[in-house]
């Protein structure tokens, strides 16, 4: 099984990495859903920590709706990531009609060169996830899809991620299960799944708060849960 933990700094970037998670999603602006962090602070995480850091790609907090000029930015902060040795970028886009922007999804998937690439929760808002999802397994360069199956909480979206992990079996992507996960519910909400990648923020921040520090104790209870399932 693989943890990935939001950070927002260098220092939950250290903790994350300490505390036992095997991937960071590197944002700020976290109570907003996660949003592009600096360039400087992109550059000191990748230094700083020996597991792969992904970057949020997300100019605004508008809407997944991204005109010309968010476009432009987009495409230069790819670059950026790039440039400082990211392992991979988290980006999602939609249409007015919110389907999949594969327009400015072409234009992301000739940047992200050997970088993955997570499409985000914007897939949440789309009308038709499992089409949504025919639509990205055509990108061979798209290699993780962060989600709650639609629904605020993957809890209550557990039956559509059980249907979008068997879409995507043998395929170019992996489904990453977020938002409303916590120690008390991962266990069954993986076995009833088959998941194999969990994303965490709040859940595994001291009083459950997105603006508090990463809890050691929260951690531990969290690895030690997932190993008792036999899961690595």
């Amino acid at each position: 099984m693989l943890l990935e933990v939001i950070a927002t700094n260098v220092k939950d970037a250290l903790d994350a990495e300490s505390f036992g998670a095997n991937r960071i999603e590197l944002v700020t602006g976290i109570k907003e859903g996660g949003l592009t962090p600096s360039y400087a602070t992109i550059k000191q995480v990748v230094k700083s920590v020996s597991i792969p850091v992904h970057v949020m790609i997300r100019p605004h907090s508008r809407s997944f709706l991204y005109d010309q000029y968010d476009q432009e930015v987009i495409l230069s902060d790819i670059d950026v990531c790039n440039e400082l040795g990211a392992a991979g970028i988290v980006f999602g886009a939609l249409t007015k009609e919110n389907t999949i922007d594969e327009d400015l999804l072409k234009k992301v998937t000739a940047r992200v060169k050997e970088m993955n690439f997570t499409f985000h929760r914007a897939i949440d808002e789309s009308n038709d996830l499992l089409s949504s999802i025919d639509t990205l397994k055509q990108y061979p360069e798209i290699t993780h899809v962060l989600t709650s199956g639609g629904v605020v909480s993957a809890i209550d979206g557990k039956e559509t991620i059980k249907n979008m992990i068997e879409l995507t079996n043998k395929s170019n992507l992996k489904i990453l299960a977020g938002s409303g996960l916590s120690i008390e519910n991962v266990s069954d909400f993986i076995e009833f799944t088959n998941v194999e990648e969990i994303h965490f923020g709040s859940g595994v921040r001291k009083n459950n708060s997105a603006i508090e520090e990463i809890d050691s104790s929260l951690m531990k209870s969290l690895r030690r849960r997932l190993v008792r399932g036999s899961i690595k």
